[in-house]
């Protein structure tokens, strides 16, 4: 079955592009805990209002009746992330899809988080869901297309995955990387 394309994910494109620094002050990250799988429908919502939105997405593959089938679900299940102004969230609640508003503490640290999750959705890369992270050492990537990038290392078997954490939710992706390409995050040079 041919695979679909994969709707509107971030508004605007360069959304989390750069830093948060830029942003008017009146802007802030919104997690909205959707009820069950509306993520896609309010993200549809906020993209024909211009609303700001992030819904990470992954390509997930099963088999049905010895057929392979695909689908773009979210990376995050019940979650999607919204910037703006308080009637952003007035919006969002309005729509009667969002169950609750998780407050956001550390805005700056979410917007790091998002930015190195939509970093590793646009290297193309096959991504796992991870879910109940523990704390680790924290590594940065030397080489490779996610060059820069600081996250956590786990190994499943005989892989090397690279696990880029959204720590509000704990939950993150990770990606199979190899061992050259990780380097303890003091051990990486600078703009790398």
């Amino acid at each position: 079955m041919p695979l679909l394309q994969p709707e509107p994910f971030v508004y605007p494109g360069d959304l989390l592009a750069g830093p948060a620094a830029g942003e008017p002050a009146t802007d802030s990250w919104w997690v909205l805990h959707t009820r069950p799988r509306a993520e896609k429908a309010l993200a549809r919502k906020f993209f024909s209002a211009r609303r700001a939105f992030f819904l990470p997405l992954h390509t997930r593959q099963w088999r049905s009746r010895g057929r392979l089938q695909s689908a773009h679900t979210p990376l995050f299940p019940g979650y999607v992330f919204v910037r703006g102004d308080a009637d952003v969230r007035a919006d969002a609640l309005a729509t009667n899809q969002v169950a609750r508003v998780l407050p956001v503490p550390d805005q700056a640290g979410l917007h790091a988080d998002l930015a190195g999750v939509y970093r590793v959705m646009q290297a193309d890369m096959v991504m796992t869901p991870e879910d109940r992270l523990q704390p680790g050492t924290t590594v940065a990537l030397c080489g490779g297309p996610l060059a820069g990038l600081e996250g956590k290392v786990l190994r499943r078997g005989k892989e090397l995955r690279f696990v880029i954490e959204v720590r509000l939710l704990q939950r993150g992706v990770s990606v199979e990387v190899e061992s050259w390409m990780i380097r303890p995050l003091e051990a990486c040079p600078a703009g790398k």
